[in-house]
C-alpha cells in the first residue's frame, strides 16, 4: 500500500472537516474536486441531501452553517483502499450542531463513504462524500438547564 497517499488522503478528510467547522469556505472548496458529489444522509432538513459539484456543496454549507451555528465533526477509523490515483474509504463519523439562537442541539453518528482522486496538481481531493445516519437526535437547550457556554467563537457581541 502507498503509505504516503494513505496519509495524504487522511489529511484531506481531516482538513475538510476542520474547515467546515471553522467556516473556511475557500479551504473547504480546495479539498473538493470540481466534479465532487455529496450525499448527506441527515434528515434534519426533512430529507437526505444530494449536491452536485464543488460550488453546490460549498454554497450549501456556507448558506446553512452560518456563524450562528456551532458545529463539530469527527471522523476516525478510516478504512482506505488506494488504486493508483483514485481511492475509496469508509470513516466512522460523529457530529454535533448547536444553534444557540434556536435553542437546539443536533447530534448523531454515521459512516462516511468517500471517494478521492489525485488531481493534476498532485493533491488528493474528495470526489464523493456521503453518509447515512446510524442515529441522530435533537434536544432543546431548555432541557439542559445547567448548560452554560463559557466560550463560543461564533457568539454575537
Amino acid at each position: 500500500m502507498d503509505l504516503v497517499a494513505l496519509e495524504e488522503i487522511k489529511r484531506v478528510k481531516y482538513r475538510y472537516l476542520r474547515c467546515v467547522d471553522m467556516k473556511l469556505w475557500d479551504d473547504v472548496a480546495d479539498t473538493l474536486a470540481p466534479e465532487a458529489v455529496a450525499d448527506y444522509g441527515t434528515p434534519a432538513k426533512g430529507k437526505p441531501l444530494q449536491l452536485d459539484g464543488r460550488e453546490a456543496i460549498v454554497g450549501f454549507l456556507r448558506e446553512n452553517l452560518e456563524n450562528a451555528l456551532i458545529t463539530t465533526h469527527f471522523a476516525s477509523q478510516p478504512e482506505l483502499e488506494i488504486d493508483g490515483d483514485t481511492a475509496a474509504g469508509t470513516w466512522a463519523f460523529e457530529d454535533k450542531v448547536i444553534s444557540v439562537e434556536h435553542g437546539v442541539l443536533i447530534a448523531g453518528a454515521a459512516f462516511y463513504e468517500d471517494r478521492y482522486r489525485r488531481c493534476e496538481d498532485g493533491q488528493w481531493r474528495i470526489t464523493h462524500t456521503g453518509y447515512t445516519r446510524t442515529y441522530e437526535y435533537t434536544a432543546s437547550l431548555k432541557d439542559l438547564p445547567s448548560l452554560k457556554f463559557t466560550a463560543n467563537r461564533w457568539a454575537r457581541s
